[in-house]
């Protein structure tokens, strides 16, 4: 297949960092799917088949609200409630993707990788940024932590 001039400039021209990132998203799901969600039985580990978690639950009213999901016969349609149910889901859902990126990147330094490695994983510039993205990410897990247990114990 012969190369536009794109491709052939494309070995001599560094890529730009948003696209590159998103080529490497791109291949990071494709190689995760491919690897360990091939199967059934691998991807029902990921989620309890009878409860909805609050990241799936935002990405699916957000999904039928933009048309990328279809409502099945009968299912009523997104109304307000719905979207107002939703962004209540979102601080959990962040607080807790915020707890497994910390628990990853904590993995991860315990694995070997330096944080040139972690900050090139994260689409960061430099290891100084990737290694302080960490530690605002402990203070704040560790922030929301005590507050749960202070409204559990109080």
């Amino acid at each position: 297949m012969p190369s536009t001039p794109d491709q052939s400039a494309d070995v001599f021209t560094p890529s730009h960092p948003e696209q590159a990132r998103a080529r490497r998203v791109h291949a990071s799901l494709f190689r995760i799917a491919e690897r360990h969600a091939a199967t059934d039985g691998q991807r029902r580990r990921q989620v309890h088949p009878s409860v909805l978690g609050p990241h799936e639950a935002v990405r699916l009213v957000s999904f039928l609200l933009s048309g990328a999901a279809l409502p099945e016969d009968g299912e009523p349609e997104v109304d307000h409630a719905d979207i107002t149910a939703a962004l209540s889901l979102v601080p959990l859902a962040r607080g807790e993707m915020d707890e497994l990126e910390a628990g990853l990147l904590q993995m991860a330094r315990g694995r070997g990788l330096t944080w040139q490695e972690v900050a090139f994983g994260l689409g960061l510039g430099t290891p100084q940024a990737a290694r302080q993205r960490y530690e605002r990410l402990i203070g704040r897990t560790a922030t929301d932590a005590e507050e749960e247990n202070a409204n559990e114990n109080g």
